[in-house]
């Protein structure tokens, strides 16, 4: 009887942690389902601590689209290439003017309209990162001959919840295209994780994008819409287009949240299929990162 009343005992020391941390999750999942449950369109979400390996998903498994957010798994092939030694980051790149894609998000082409530049994969990549520049992630596709390339790389890495098919081009060339480039939002924290931890690039790489990733400047009422000034967010964002009937497929925004503490969140926060204005999606993502950000601060 002894013995049973111990390990009685013994059982509820090492389930009270759990007990625990599940009553927490819940708090945090209440939030995030009274954010998002005004929303006309789905929304899925994932959270994981980068040190404790904590998750939390809502709708994490959906199939939703990515727009922007495919160029982090493009970059992380190119930068594979060059830590095999395929490509060079100081490799020079000619850029025609038919590179330069008139009715595309692109402030390559508008520094550059008459194109016939030659800039290195180090600066592409800068323009398809920090400035989500349309054309240049074009560019850098080619270079590597194709999307292709990319998914074989993420299927290589083990990651099968992210599919990348179309080109910026082929997007602008048909709507349904950009559905065929989906992700699920707990496959690409995953990928943070695997990147965050030195898993996928060396040392130097990593630090490289991380830093690209930082001087993100797209929708910076997403993700970094809500958290305290000077917050450190490696990010990287996408949104779609609206077409007439005010469908917005995607409004996103991934990355690496700096806490307080010291310690790390990765966070995929996406809004698809919405008829909501763009100031409602955004401060959508906003209120869950900040929820978020507030819960792993503790």
């Amino acid at each position: 009887m002894k013995r049973t009343i111990l390990s009685i005992g013994l059982s509820f020391i090492f389930l009270a942690p759990f007990c625990v941390q599940a009553q927490q999750d819940s708090v945090l999942r209440k939030q995030i389902t009274e954010i998002t449950k005004p929303v006309k369109g789905i929304v899925g979400v994932s959270i994981l601590g980068l040190e404790s390996k904590d998750t939390l998903s809502y709708n994490g498994k959906a199939r939703l689209v990515m727009q922007s957010v495919m160029k982090f798994p493009i970059a992380l092939t190119v930068l594979h290439l060059v830590d095999t030694g395929k490509l060079t980051l100081d490799q020079m790149v000619h850029i025609t003017k038919r590179d330069l894609l008139k009715d595309t998000y692109s402030p390559l082409r508008d520094k550059y309209p008459k194109g016939e530049i030659d800039m290195s994969v180090s600066d592409l990549l800068g323009y398809m990162v920090s400035l989500s520049d349309n054309n240049a992630c074009d560019i850098l596709l080619k270079l590597i001959d194709g999307t292709q390339h990319v998914q074989a790389y993420m299927l290589q890495l083990g990651i099968r919840g992210i599919a990348v098919r179309a080109s910026e081009a082929d997007m602008a060339s048909n709507w349904d295209l950009q559905y065929t480039d989906w992700c699920k939002p707990a496959e690409i924290t995953r990928l943070l994780d695997m990147f965050y931890s030195n898993k996928i690039l060396t040392k130097a790489n990593t630090d490289f994008l991380n830093k690209l990733m930082v001087q993100t400047t797209t929708s910076p009422n997403q993700i970094k819409g809500l958290l305290p000034q000077g917050t450190i967010v490696a990010h990287k964002t996408g949104l779609s287009g609206t077409n007439d009937a005010g469908l917005s497929p995607a409004t996103n925004d991934i990355g690496i949240i700096t806490l307080p503490n010291g310690k790390h969140i990765a966070i995929a926060v996406f809004v698809c299929n919405s008829t909501d204005d763009k100031a409602t999606r955004d401060a959508v993502i906003a209120k869950i990162a900040k929820a978020a950000y507030d819960y792993y601060s503790k």
